[in-house]
This record gives C-alpha cells, sequence and structure tokens, in this order.
C-alpha cells in the first residue's frame, strides 16, 4: 500500500498529534520517507485548496481546518471548541509555561496571592501536569505544560513562546 495513503489514514483516525515515532513503528519506513509522504499530502491538500491541512504540533502532525472555517466549526460545536480561563488562571499559566519547571511556592512568590485553586483547575483541564518534585526541604512538586497546552496554543514546542521582550513584559524575580 501507498505509504502516504497510510499516513492519511493515520491522521484521519488519530485523537491527537501524531509523532515521527509512532508513524515510523506502524509503517515500518524511514524519518526521511515519512517526511517526504507527509509533505506531499500537505501538496495534495494545498494544491486542492482544500478546507483541511496537515499541520506539525506538539511534536507531531493532524489534521487541522484551515482558520477561515473557525466560525462554522465554532456554531456546530457550540460552547465545546472554547476553553474559558479566568485572568488568574491565565497569569498563572503563562508563569509556569514561562518557568516551567516550576513549584507552587515560586508562582505565589511571582504572583504575590495563593494558586492552589488556580493549579489544580489548569490540572483539571490537563493544561498543566506535575512534571516530578524539586529536591529540597519537602520536595514539592514541580509543575509544567502539557501537550494539551502546546494543541490549544498551537504551538509545536514551547521554544515557539514569544520572548518576555516580545510581548513587553519585565522578567519576574
Amino acid at each position: 500500500m501507498e505509504l502516504k495513503k497510510i499516513i492519511e489514514a493515520l491522521l484521519f483516525v488519530s485523537q491527537g498529534p501524531l509523532k515521527l515515532e509512532t508513524i515510523i513503528g506502524i509503517t515500518e519506513k524511514s524519518a526521511d520517507e515519512v517526511h517526504r509522504a507527509i509533505s506531499e499530502l500537505k501538496n495534495d491538500c494545498e494544491e486542492k485548496n482544500s478546507p483541511i491541512q496537515i499541520i506539525e504540533i506538539a511534536g507531531g502532525w493532524q489534521f487541522s481546518t484551515k482558520r477561515d472555517f473557525a466560525p462554522f466549526i465554532r456554531k456546530l460545536f457550540k460552547e465545546e471548541t472554547t476553553l474559558k480561563l479566568s485572568s488568574s488562571a491565565l497569569e498563572t499559566l503563562a508563569i509556569v509555561a514561562y518557568k516551567q519547571p516550576i513549584t507552587r511556592a515560586e508562582i505565589e512568590e511571582i504572583r504575590g496571592v495563593e494558586v492552589s485553586a488556580v493549579l489544580k483547575t489548569l490540572v483539571e483541564k490537563n493544561l498543566v501536569r506535575t512534571a516530578g518534585r524539586k529536591d529540597t526541604v519537602g520536595t514539592p512538586f514541580l509543575y509544567g505544560t502539557t501537550q494539551q497546552f502546546l494543541i490549544y496554543f498551537g504551538l509545536k514546542s514551547t521554544d515557539e513562546l514569544p520572548s518576555l521582550e516580545e510581548i513587553n513584559v519585565e522578567e519576574p524575580r
């Protein structure tokens, strides 16, 4: 079977981004062959002027609709597609994203307020995860962002976050 069609089928049924290693493991093809097939699939979508595209996100590839179609898709799924976060949750999430791995106490020091409930919400929404423990008194949990965070914000990795200078924010203590 043609590799391009196999990858297209895998991307179609996948619940999230498919990593290169996963595709290689399933197809038993080389990284170069997989990259070539994905590139051809992307070109096919562009040539057909399809509303569907293949994007590289969160360390893998997945099908996505083009932004122009978002208003229609939002109507179809109504509130299901909207993740609502309070300003305190967004601020906490930004601190975690830029300072990870980071402890709750370190976040509270930066924000100046208690963040246990906000962190719990971010963990429940799968945007933040525990990323181990800090080797210090009490061995507190360290927090970091998740793959879902990358998907939600359309990032390949946290390296794509704008620098603090770009968004005109002073570096916290």
